[in-house]
This record gives structure tokens, sequence and C-alpha cells, in this order.
């Protein structure tokens, strides 16, 4: 039998460890620019109506505005609980007679000074994710780019939302084994994220730039939190089960425009 106990706790602690990664090298890049910017922590409990869920689980909200990164946000939250019996029949192998849920993971965000730094994927960073899928199936890369591609697209724009990446969910875990694989997986895209996305930081954060070139970045922003506002299902997903309103709605810019 699959302990999803022990699955979980592995998860959290790989989540956590990633998470402590990403802000230290963040951090450091912010040294480098000359900002003395730390991530400030803000631990939370999942609520329903306003009181806090026993045994319901949690997270920590990482922010930080910096120089280089305007502003960043890095979470980790393991909640568990029962889904209504309206949004049970929405998720994936849960039912109105089977509402119970565990989710644990690793969500960032990170909005840059410089309209030059990419926000999230640039050509260096699909050869890296695509290495990265190679190593478990030749079928991943191409599979999930087109989800992405699907995923990040705003109907009402008719527009993508960025240049894409890789997305996956609901992989099947039918045994140990199954989630092993699935789990070193998980573990191989968020190390790719942190061999290539500070290297492409470093190299772009000096570039100069001009008044309508950070008006476009503005407006970008503007379809991206619309995009998350509207469609993102891990928003919908946070404020169903009683997450921490600040933590779901960090993703969200410290300045767009809409024009």
């Amino acid at each position: 039998m699959t302990d999803w106990t022990q699955h979980t706790a592995r998860a959290r602690t790989w989540f956590e460890s990633l998470r402590d990664r990403i802000c230290a090298e963040f951090e450091a890049i912010e040294r480098e620019a000359g900002s003395d910017a730390s991530f400030q922590y803000k631990p939370w409990n999942r609520e329903h109506e306003g009181e806090a869920v026993a045994n319901g689980g949690g997270g920590v909200q990482g922010l930080m505005k910096g120089k280089v990164f305007e502003k960043v946000g890095v979470n980790v939250s393991t909640v568990q609980g029962e889904f209504s019996k309206e949004f049970a029949g929405s998720i994936n192998g849960a039912t109105a007679d089977s509402p119970g849920f565990t989710a644990t993971g690793i969500s960032l965000v990170a909005h840059m000074a410089n309209p030059h730094v990419p926000a999230v994927h640039t050509a260096e960073f699909h050869a890296e994710y695509k290495a990265a899928c190679d190593k478990h199936d030749a079928e991943y890369y191409p599979k999930f780019k087109k989800w992405a591609d699907d995923y990040f697209y705003i109907p009402h724009r008719k527009v993508h939302r960025g240049v894409g990446g890789v997305f996956y969910d609901h992989l099947e875990c039918a045994d140990d084994a199954a989630f092993d694989a699935n789990f070193a997986f998980t573990r191989d895209i968020g190390d790719a994220f942190i061999n290539v996305f500070p290297a492409l930081v470093r190299k772009r954060m000096g570039l100069a730039f001009n008044d309508a070139e950070k008006l476009q970045q503005l407006q970008y922003r503007g379809r991206y939190a619309e995009f998350n506002l509207v469609w993102d299902r891990g928003t919908l997903f946070g404020l169903k089960t009683g997450g921490n309103i600040d933590a779901i709605l960090m993703s969200l810019p410290p300045e767009a425009v809409w024009s």
C-alpha cells in the first residue's frame, strides 16, 4: 500500500530545501547589485470562514522587494482537508462522496525591475527543461511544453501568457515506484530552474532600458494579473480550500498598466 503520509513528508522537505536554495541565490544577486533586500517570512494556517482548521496544515510565505527583484515571492505549503461537494466534482480523483485531499508544493513568482530580465522563460530555459525532461522520457518535453502553451492562454484576450515552458499535473502514482519516478522528475525540474534562472538574471540585470520598454513590461504584467485572477487553477484551488489570501495573491505584480 502506498504510504501517502510518508510521501507528503518527503515532498514537503524537498520543497522547503528548494525554497531555501532559491531564496539564498536571489538574496546573493541583490547583494551583487548593491542592495541589502532579503526575504521576509510569514507562516500561515489554513482557515475556514475565518477560523483556523484543526490539522488543516498551512505554509510559509516568503516575500522580498529589492533592486533587481522588484517583487518576488516563494511560498511552500502543505494542506489537507475536504473539498466542498461542489468543488470536489471539478478535481481529478475527488468526488462528493470522497472529498478528502492532501497537497504540498512550492510556488514562485518573480517580477523583475529590469524589463530585459525574463520573468519566466527564455530559449536557454527551454533547453534546460528539455534536458531535464529527456532524462525521464523523451515524450515529456513536447507533451508538457504543449500543455503549458494550452494552459497559459488568455481566452478573452486570445493571446498566450508569455513564451511557455513546461506544465503537468495529475501524473499517475498507482504505487510507490510510480511516485518515486514522478517525484524524481519533479526534483529535476526544480533543479533545472535554479541551474539556469539566476544565471539569466545576472546576465541581463544591468542592461539599459527605456520608458517604452518599461511600459511594455507593465502592460504584460496586466495580462498576467488577468490570467491569475480569472483562469489560474492554483488561485482557485487556494481560494476554495481556505488558503492564505496574501500567499495566494502574492503572484500579483507590484505595478501594472492597462492601456
